[in-house]
């Protein structure tokens, strides 16, 4: 049976040439290695040669590149609104106040139809595109709300009641 070892003792590395254990002086002779980040030695005979080429460096990571000075980015215009959203929230307005909801569908179809084309093209205006169909399609209802509403009026007139 082997009796356990001290891992406080450290003669594996005296051995084999690196640091004593601690709070033990070095051994007479002993050197440390090459410092880090201190190049290596060259070669015996090796030298500068001109005629070779210059080392390759890496990739700087400096400023981004900066249009020269008085250079300035073409202008972009921001995408336009929808022309059709426009149309559909018009149409939906006139509906609701001038034609009682009769051109409300129209307004809530070009509404739909606009905001695909929106979704297509990146185009502005797809609020107005949903209002246009809210106003259009709240209208329509209000239309048919009040055409049941006469035809009911007619119908208990008509009986006598």
């Amino acid at each position: 049976m082997s009796t356990p070892r001290d891992p406080s003792s450290n003669d594996e590395s005296s051995s084999q040439g690196g640091p004593p254990p601690y709070g033990q002086p070095y051994p007479p002779g002993f050197e440390w290695g090459t410092p880090y980040g201190a190049p290596p030695e060259p070669p015996s005979g090796a030298g500068w040669d001109p005629s070779m080429p210059p080392p390759q460096l890496p990739p700087s990571y400096g400023a981004p590149n900066y249009p020269p000075p008085g250079y300035q980015y073409p202008h972009v215009p921001p995408p336009g609104t929808n022309g059709l959203a426009i149309g559909s929230l018009v149409v939906s307005l006139v509906s609701a106040f001038v034609c009682c909801g009769a051109l409300g569908f129209v307004g809530a179809i070009l509404g739909h139809v606009a905001r695909g084309q929106i979704r297509a093209t990146g185009e502005q205006g797809d609020g107005i595109a949903l209002a246009g169909i809210i106003i259009g399609w709240l209208t329509t209802l209000l239309l048919l709300a009040g055409v049941l509403v006469w035809v009911g009026l007619l119908g208990v007139t008509a009986a006598g009641y």
